[in-house]
């Protein structure tokens, strides 16, 4: 299962347990 997120225009997928940061 992955969850898209959307930020500026652009798109992350992450991966349960993945972390991101948008700066």
């Amino acid at each position: 299962m992955y969850a898209v997120i959307r930020a500026g225009g652009k798109q992350y997928r992450v991966a349960p347990g993945d972390v991101i940061r948008v700066e």
